[in-house]
């Protein structure tokens, strides 16, 4: 696992501005196909509640891509796997970041990525040693364990970064 790594192998990196859809709470995003990928986007602007928030807009993308319902315990394993990794991430935006500014999600026949946008100057790690027993502390440990891959992403001259993590699209 990498957090040095501004994005994954063969990856060109965070989705463009151009090329994702515009989600609202209400009624989220719409899937986007582009080269065999889809993806949706969620602003937080001015939201409150934003960790369900982030966890139903994950639900609604993935019973849109086919992920849920789940036709068995591997692919409902996969999909829950993907709700606690959007959980982790928002959340570690609002305790060491000031709150999310953007959610993105897409995915292909392999891989699926997730992506939170903050004005957090904070580098994300697992803590060190991880302690099991402790309250805290475990968000990027679990997301560490939970992924293919994770990193951090910066634009020079830019606030913020934007986390990322990859998950292995269910067989």
């Amino acid at each position: 696992m990498s957090t040095t790594r501004p994005y994954s192998p063969g990856d060109r990196g965070p989705e463009s501005g151009d090329g994702g859809a515009s989600g609202t709470p209400g009624g989220g995003g719409l899937a986007v196909p582009s080269g065999g990928r889809q993806a949706r986007r969620l602003s937080f602007d001015d939201e409150s509640g934003v960790v369900p928030l982030a966890r139903d807009f994950a639900r609604q993308a993935l019973h849109a891509w086919g992920w849920l319902p789940a036709a068995s315990a591997d692919r409902r394993a996969a999909a829950e796997d993907v709700l606690l990794v959007v959980s982790e991430l928002v959340t570690n935006a609002c305790l060491h970041a000031e709150g999310p500014d953007e959610l993105r999600i897409s995915c292909n026949n392999k891989v699926l990525r997730v992506e939170v946008s903050d004005r957090g100057a904070g580098q994300p790690a697992p803590r060190t040693p991880h302690r099991a027993g402790r309250p805290g502390g475990h968000g990027m440990f679990i997301v560490q364990r939970l992924c293919l891959d994770w990193g951090v992403v910066r634009t020079q001259g830019v606030t913020g970064k934007t986390v990322w993590a990859e998950l292995g699209a269910p067989a």
